[in-house]
């Protein structure tokens, strides 16, 4: 052994684990084409431990080598990874101000296409469709729910949930200003809530990644909420790049309360609409330097 090489305790636990990490990220990328590098550490490394340990791996390193080996888990780590957990009508003065503010201007569009990216369960997504619904929309209106995890996918399209978040979800309903009765959206069998099909059916589901795959349509709204604050500054502007060419010019982007478009590289593109509720708005005129 070189004396000079450090041991296992000269590395220390810290170290070790940066090492399990780098490589569990470099076993995505190269084995599976999925490329988590760009990803806020701290919140990457709380995924993978936890991941670890459901599939009771013991170490990042074992979770690394079952990546590698069992492609049939790809779907499981995929859902691991992403952060399938919302709400309907979650945050309702934002639903509010798409009700009031936003559907009003996409009304005089003879065609509205709605971006969800990182739908997750779909929560969210049917939120919308409700929305649309009220507003008189939603049989000139098309939304397009994406996520990586093509089991959150499944789960969106089922759009099947515990009976007990009837009671929360009724009360962010009212909140955003909803006037009906919300068990009118959703039938109840087995202590499972089941969304009405009509609110799917000017939905598709479809899988992308906002780390490696370009514009999926040119949409009038954009919806990505609480997904930001998982990436990196530079994928954070890699991923409103790729809102910005995805929007018509005064379309709009509606992102988590706790994200902004302040520092990114594409701020200029964007111009605050309702900036309380995250709610921007392509700009007319194209930035010095951004795609026309």
């Amino acid at each position: 052994m070189d004396p000079e090489s450090p041991s296992h305790d000269d590395i220390g636990e810290a170290a070790l684990t940066d090492i399990e990490l780098e490589l569990f990220v470099r076993a995505m990328q190269r084995r599976h084409g999925y490329d988590f590098s760009q990803y806020a550490p701290a919140s990457l490394l709380r995924r993978v431990r936890q991941l670890a340990n459901s599939l009771e791996c013991g170490t990042i390193s074992g979770l690394t080598s079952r990546t590698l080996h069992q492609p049939e888990l790809l779907p499981r780590v995929l859902e691991g990874l992403s952060v399938p957990v919302s709400d309907m009508f979650r945050d309702p003065r934002v639903f509010r101000a798409l009700r009031e503010q936003v559907l009003p201007i996409l009304a005089s569009y003879p065609r509205i296409d709605i971006w969800q990216a990182g739908c997750a369960h779909g929560e969210e997504v049917y939120s919308l469709a409700i929305l649309l619904e009220e507003a008189g929309l939603y049989e000139r209106s098309h939304i397009f729910a994406t996520d990586l995890s093509t089991r959150a996918l499944q789960h969106a399209q089922e759009g099947i949930y515990p009976a007990r978040e009837a009671q929360q979800w009724s009360r962010n309903y009212i909140a955003t200003g909803g006037t009906r009765s919300f068990a009118d959206y959703y039938s109840v069998r087995y202590n499972l809530l089941k969304i009405d099909k009509r609110l799917r059916r000017n939905v598709t589901f479809a899988q992308h990644n906002l780390v490696s795959d370009k514009v999926f349509c040119e949409a009038h709204l954009v919806l990505c909420r609480n997904v930001l604050i998982y990436f990196s500054n530079p994928l954070q502007s890699h991923a409103l790049a790729l809102f910005r060419d995805s929007l018509v010019r005064g379309g709009f982007l509606c992102l988590g309360l706790r994200e902004s478009t302040d520092f990114a590289t594409t701020a200029a593109d964007f111009d605050p609409f309702d900036e309380p509720q995250r709610i921007y708005r392509r700009s007319i005129h194209p930035a010095a330097g951004s795609k026309a």
